[in-house]
C-alpha cells in the first residue's frame, strides 16, 4: 500500500485518541503500565529504491514512535530497543522479562491481534524457567546476543529472589487458567483485536485473564486507519466503530446478501462504473444496511475497495457507527493471514498433481482454520477417488502439504517461517461418503438440496466434529515453505 510522511502524522494523531477514551471508562490508567506485545517484522525494497514493509513495522521505526514525548497513557513495560529487535525470538523473550519485571506496576496487557497475546502466553508457558532464572541472578539469558536490548532490560533488571519465587509458584501449578490476572494482579482489561476473524480466540482469552474485559480501542488497515470504539468496554459482538471523516474519504457500496458476501469469485479492488453510481457517502448511510467500505486516501489510494464488510450499528450524535461484519472473500485466517476462497482452490490444485502417478483423485474438500493448537493451523479435509492399486505413501501427503503452503501468499508463509504465529499446514483423509454426510446434514439444518454446494470453509463446531469423526489418516507439511524478505508484503489489521 502506498504511504506518505504525513500519514504517519494522521495516523499518531489516532492513536492519541484512544487513551482518552479509554480514561472514561477506566479510572486511573496514568497511574500504572502497560504490558503491550508489539514486533516489527522483516522489510525490502522496491526495484526504485523505496521501502517496503507492514504498516505498523513503518510506525515502529517512525519517530512518532520511538521519540514520542512521555505520556503516561503510553508508557509501556517493553522498552523501544525490544519492540524494534528483528529477531522474534529476543524480542519476544526481553519484553516478557520486562513484563515480569515491573508486573506490579502492569494495568493493562495486550497486542495487536488476540493471536499474537495467546502466543507471548504460551512462550512464558515454555520459557518461566529461563525467565525465573534471569529475575533470581539479575542477568539475562546468553540467547538474549542483541546488545541494544541487552542494555536496555538490564536498566530494568535486578536480582529478586522473591519475584523469581512467586512467578515460579504460579506457573508450576497444575492450571493455568487465569494466569494474566495471578502473575499481573492489577490488569483491568486486555486490549486486542477480537472482531472479525480473531473472535475465535475469544473463549482461550477468557480462560487465561480469568473474563477480564476484552478491548478493541480502534479499527485500522494498510490503506488507512479508520476509527474509534467509543465504548470500548462492550461485548466483543456489540463492538462498533465511530469512523473520523479526516483519516480518508470514506465511500460505502451496498452489500446485498444475493450478490453473496462470501462469494468464490475474487473481487477487483476497483470499482465499475455501475459500482461507482451506488456509492453512498458516509452521511447517508442507513441504519441496519451492510456496506462494502471504499477509500480514497491522502497517499493516493482513489476509490479503492478495502475488503470489509461493516453494518451500520447506530450513531454517535449525526456520525454513524460500525460493526465489523467479515473480509470478503475471505475463508481462512490464523493471525495477520488472509486466505480467499480462489487462492485456496488454486493451492489445492496444484497439490494435487502429486496423485498422478497413483491414478487417484480429489473428489472434495474443505478447510479449517484450528485454533485449538497454539500456534493455530489450517486444516484441509481431503476425499480421495482411487482408481489405481498402488498405495499412495505418507510422504506424497506431506509433499501435498507443502505445495499448498508453498502455493500460498507470502504474508502467510512469512508467518509460518519468519513470525511462527502460524504452524504447520494439515491434511486429514476422511472416509468415502463423508461430503455425502455432510450434504445430509447441512440439508437437515434447512439447507436446499438444489442449491446446496461445499463449503470451502467450515466453522460450525458439529460439522468440524463431523469431519474429524470421519477422519482416517492425517499428515502435516514436513518443513517450513520458502519465503524471502524481498517479496512485497502487507498486513490488514482486521
Amino acid at each position: 500500500m502506498p504511504t506518505i510522511e504525513e500519514e504517519l502524522g494522521r495516523r499518531s494523531l489516532l492513536y492519541s485518541l484512544l487513551m482518552p477514551v479509554m480514561s472514561q471508562f477506566v479510572p486511573g490508567l496514568d497511574k500504572g503500565k502497560g504490558m503491550y506485545f508489539l514486533f516489527i517484522k522483516s522489510e525490502a525494497k522496491t526495484p526504485s529504491g523505496l521501502v517496503a514493509r507492514p504498516v505498523l513495522t513503518s510506525y515502529y521505526k517512525s519517530t512518532h514512535f520511538k521519540d514520542r514525548p512521555y505520556d503516561p497513557y503510553t508508557n509501556y513495560t517493553s522498552p523501544n530497543e525490544t519492540i524494534l529487535c528483528p529477531d522474534s525470538y529476543q524480542s519476544m523473550y526481553s519484553q516478557m522479562l520486562c513484563g515480569l519485571c515491573q508486573h506490579k506496576e502492569v494495568l493493562r496487557v495486550g497486542a495487536v491481534f488476540a493471536s499474537g497475546f495467546i502466543r507471548a502466553i504460551k512462550f512464558l508457558e515454555k520459557h518461566w524457567r529461563l525467565l525465573c532464572n534471569d529475575i533470581r541472578t539479575g542477568t539475562i539469558d546468553s540467547q538474549i546476543t542483541d546488545q541494544s536490548v541487552r542494555e536496555a532490560v538490564m536498566k530494568i533488571l535486578k536480582p529478586d529472589p522473591k519475584l523469581a519465587d512467586f512467578i515460579e509458584a504460579e506457573c508450576s501449578k497444575d492450571s493455568w487458567q487465569g494466569i494474566i490476572t495471578r502473575l499481573w494482579p492489577n490488569t483491568k482489561y486486555v486490549d486486542v483485536i477480537v472482531t472479525g476473524t480473531m473472535s475465535q480466540y475469544i473463549p482461550t482469552l477468557d480462560y487465561y485473564t480469568n473474563g477480564l474485559p476484552l478491548v478493541c480501542t480502534m479499527y485500522a488497515s494498510s490503506e488507512c486507519y479508520f476509527g474509534v470504539n467509543l465504548n470500548p468496554l462492550c461485548k466483543p459482538s456489540e463492538v462498533s466503530y465511530t469512523l473520523i471523516p479526516t483519516m480518508a474519504y470514506f465511500e460505502f457500496l451496498p452489500v446485498q446478501r444475493n450478490n453473496g458476501v462470501n462469494s468464490s469469485i475474487s473481487v477487483p479492488k476497483t470499482l465499475n462504473e455501475k459500482e461507482q453510481q451506488e456509492l453512498v457517502d458516509l452521511v447517508d448511510v442507513k441504519l441496519g444496511q451492510e456496506y462494502e467500505l471504499v477509500v480514497t486516501t491522502y497517499s493516493g489510494l482513489y476509490r479503492y475497495r478495502v475488503g470489509d464488510v461493516l453494518r451500520v450499528a447506530g450513531f454517535k450524535n449525526n456520525a454513524p457507527q460500525f460493526n465489523f461484519i467479515c473480509r470478503k472473500n475471505v475463508v481462512l485466517c490464523i493471525d495477520s493471514d488472509k486466505t480467499d476462497e480462489v487462492e485456496l482452490q488454486n493451492a489445492v490444485k496444484n497439490a494435487v498433481n502429486h496423485f498422478l502417478p497413483f491414478d487417484a483423485t480429489l473428489a472434495e474438500y474443505t478447510s479449517y482454520a484450528d485454533t485449538t493448537t497454539i500456534p493455530g493451523h489450517y486444516v484441509l479435509y481431503w476425499e480421495l477417488s482411487l482408481n489405481g492399486t498402488t498405495p499412495i505413501p505418507p510422504s506424497v501427503f506431506e509433499d501435498c502439504c507443502l505445495t499448498i503452503e508453498e502455493s500460498l501468499n507470502s504474508v502467510y508463509r512469512q508467518g509460518r517461517v519468519c513470525d511462527k504465529s502460524i504452524g504447520p499446514l494439515e491434511i486429514k483423509i476422511v472416509e468415502p461418503g463423508t461430503f455425502d454426510k455432510l450434504m445430509d446434514y447441512a440439508i437437515s439444518l434447512g439447507a436446499s438440496i438444489n442449491q446446496y454446494k461445499t463449503p470451502r470453509c467450515v466453522k460450525f463446531a458439529p460439522i468440524v466434529e463431523l469431519l474429524n469423526s470421519r477422519a482416517v489418516s492425517s499428515f502435516f507439511s514436513p518443513k517450513c515453505p520458502k519465503w524471502f524478505p524481498g517479496h512485497k508484503q502487507w498486513i490488514n489489521m482486521n
